[in-house]
């Protein structure tokens, strides 16, 4: 998810951190790694540093915050690098990726080839972290809710102008206008700086698909080997990216309707997936919320039974775990809306709902509706990262075919905006995320690339 404001001129990307700023650190590491409050810690077996980088990379002699990295290395002579890893958000943090990489991959020589370095973005958990005081129901603000009409967008409008309020009121709204797509690019690069390196390779999903493109973009000649997964429009998560949640819904639900009408016996939605999708009719009418959690579902197979359940009988709100948090949401909403230059005009925001409720009716009232960005306290400082083709061929896309989340016509949109510098693979499955699912085929094409560099010769389709 995010958003986007005002522009101000200001020097290429690319220019931005002058070239006198001082070399980072080398890291120290040590361990155990912060564990989240989670048993078991799912940083265990890892070992962490952490390294200071400018708040502001304009200002790279003034004020530093603190990032917190972590490391699996490798052992092994074959060591090729390292492996840079993000799991989206923005907002999530990522010390536990090389943990979870090797829970998984572990027998596939990935980790022999790589050092696998992860990290909590400028603003997450454990490096610097950002607030914005929200409370529980304030930290889902970003996506919905399904809007009747120009009264529920109005309702939702003042909601979010308190939301705006409290970011730019909060103890740490002095962060805020530096929490940003292209910083974060640049914290990349000095931890690249800090381990020594001259290039990295890396893995990103969803958001962290964007992030690693806009890498790419600023950095090219310091990339090694690139995967993004699931993958967002070259604007990123923008107004448009975020009315497209509509377009991600409608591609995926018929996957769920399929497998629900192949156990009426069980759940008893229906016999046919046209018989499933007018329970869901029924139920939305009922039941507002069904409409974001039959979203949040679709997501992964495995959520499939869960979603049922719920259909069939009305349950008890999940309580949120150690890492739903003010700090994740408030980050999301700082990231998405410094990055683009959101609507400002409530108006926008009505039309755009009555448009969806004619093209996606299911979810698009939703995903259309007005969100903090369009009250945003901060002008923006820099003009988003253009995702351009100038640089290696290097860069290996993977995407689902129906994915709820990052839909196939951003996914195609990033895939042009790369050019030549990309392969694109497509894999006729649903859900958010190729390599995080383990999808057999579009998993090996990752794993080929990132262990042996084969990169496929062409644009491909793995089978369903």
């Amino acid at each position: 998810m995010r958003k986007t404001l005002a522009i101000l001129a200001f020097l290429p990307l690319t220019m931005a951190v002058p070239a006198t700023a001082d070399a980072a650190p080398a890291l120290k590491w040590t361990s155990p790694c912060p564990d989240y409050g989670v048993t078991p810690s799912p940083t265990e077996g890892l070992e962490c540093a952490r390294l200071k980088v400018p708040l502001d990379y304009a200002d790279p002699g003034g004020r530093t915050i603190e990032l917190t990295v972590s490391r699996k290395a490798s052992t092994s002579p074959q060591r090729r690098g390292v492996l840079l890893m993000n799991p989206g958000g923005p907002g999530s943090p990522g010390l536990a990726m090389p943990a979870q990489l090797a829970q998984r991959q572990g027998q596939s020589g990935l980790l022999d080839s790589y050092d696998v370095i992860g990290f909590d973005p400028r603003g997450t958990t454990y490096s610097t972290p950002v607030t914005c005081d929200l409370t529980e129901e304030q930290r889902f603000i970003l996506v919905g809710p399904y809007a009747e009409g120009p009264r529920d967008v109005a309702e939702k409008a003042a909601k979010s102008r308190v939301v705006a309020k409290q970011c730019a009121e909060s103890k740490t709204a002095d962060l805020l206008p530096q929490m940003t797509t292209a910083n974060t690019a640049r914290d990349m690069d000095r931890i690249r700086e800090a381990l020594g390196e001259g290039k990295i390779s890396y893995y990103g999903v969803s958001y962290g698909s964007y992030l690693g493109a806009a890498y790419a973009s600023m950095f090219p000649a310091r990339t090694d080997r690139i995967v993004l997964d699931s993958l967002l429009g070259p604007d990123g998560l923008d107004v448009r990216a975020h009315q497209r949640f509509a377009d991600g819904f409608d591609d995926r639900f018929g996957d769920f309707t399929a497998w629900a009408a192949a156990r009426d016996d069980v759940y008893h939605l229906g016999r046919t997936p046209a018989e499933v999708t007018a329970k869901f009719v029924e139920l939305a009418e009922k039941r507002p919320g069904i409409r974001s959690d039959t979203w949040g579902a679709l997501y992964d197979d495995a959520n499939f039974p869960g979603l049922a359940e719920k259909w069939s009988a009305p349950t008890t709100k999940a309580r949120g775990g150690p890492l739903d948090s003010d700090n994740h949401a408030a980050l999301q909403l700082q990231v998405l809306c410094n990055d683009s230059d959101w609507p400002e005009n409530i108006r926008y925001y009505q039309k755009a709902v009555e448009r969806a409720r004619v093209t996606h009716p299911m979810f698009g009232p939703a995903s259309a509706n007005i969100t903090p960005c369009a009250f945003w306290p901060v002008e923006r400082r820099e003009p988003p990262v253009r995702i351009h083709d100038r640089g290696p061929s290097n860069i290996l896309l993977v995407q689902n075919l129906r994915d709820p989340a990052t839909p196939l016509v951003g996914a195609r949109e990033m895939r042009a905006a790369l050019g030549a510098r990309a392969k694109y693979v497509a894999v006729d499955a649903g859900g958010h995320g190729v390599f995080t699912q383990e999808n057999a085929c579009g998993n090996d094409a990752v794993v080929r690339y990132l262990r042996d560099g084969d990169l496929p010769a062409a644009d491909t389709l793995c089978p369903a």
